[in-house]
């Protein structure tokens, strides 16, 4: 019950997080999408469950929210090219808001296969490394090079010929700052959820790859 609670908040975060993106909003005078509150903290949630349940399941809530982001692309596209009612006027809104571009799209699945796949290898390899201590380190080394290979992917995927290359370089640094900040956050949330769930999760051993 508690892996599908996890992995429901996760699966949440993400599709939230796509939709939130559509909305550019300035922080401190940087311009981000607003998808920035909610995609960091799938980083949090995979860190909890590769804790808890290892990598092999931790792998697999990855993949499942993969299939539900595919699943929205596909629902979203369906609605957009069924018939509006006569009386109906928002067609225009609904495709400003969720009219997704195709190359947008490939660069969001990409980099989250990218990102994510990583944020579990690395959480492991530090678990390993520091045998099972330090969890402030393995949370924050993971989360802070997936969050860089996350914007650098989708950044250059989505935006390389079509932006002058300044402000290419402006939003990938922006928007890794922002990121690297909230991945700095989290950490405290790590240690609460894991404090609080592993009397009830027995986590798997140093160096398990998963467990059932």
């Amino acid at each position: 019950m508690i892996l599908v609670v996890l992995a429901t908040l996760f699966t949440t975060c993400l599709l939230v997080a796509n939709i939130l993106a559509v909305k550019l909003v300035s922080i401190g005078g940087w311009i981000v999408p607003a998808g920035v509150i909610a995609y960091p903290l799938t980083f949090l949630l995979t860190d909890v469950i590769a804790e808890l349940y290892g990598r092999r399941t931790a792998s697999k809530v990855i993949w499942l929210g993969f299939g539900a982001n595919l699943l929205m692309v596909i629902l979203v596209f369906s609605g957009r090219l069924l018939p509006s009612a006569p009386f109906w006027e928002g067609q225009p809104a609904y495709e400003s808001i969720l009219g997704m571009v195709p190359r947008i799209v490939l660069a969001s699945m990409i980099a989250y296969l990218i990102s994510q796949h990583h944020d579990v290898f690395a959480f492991h390899f530090w678990r390993k490394k520091t045998k099972a201590r330090f969890l402030w380190l393995r949370n924050n080394a993971s989360t802070m090079v997936s969050q860089a290979l996350d914007t650098g992917v989708f950044i250059t995927i989505a935006f390389w010929g079509t932006v002058p290359t300044g402000v290419l370089a402006n939003m990938l640094l922006t928007q890794y700052l922002i990121k690297l900040g909230i991945a700095a956050l989290d950490t405290p949330f790590c240690y609460l959820l894991v404090g609080l769930l592993k009397e009830k999760v027995k986590p798997p051993p140093v160096g398990a790859e998963a467990m059932a």
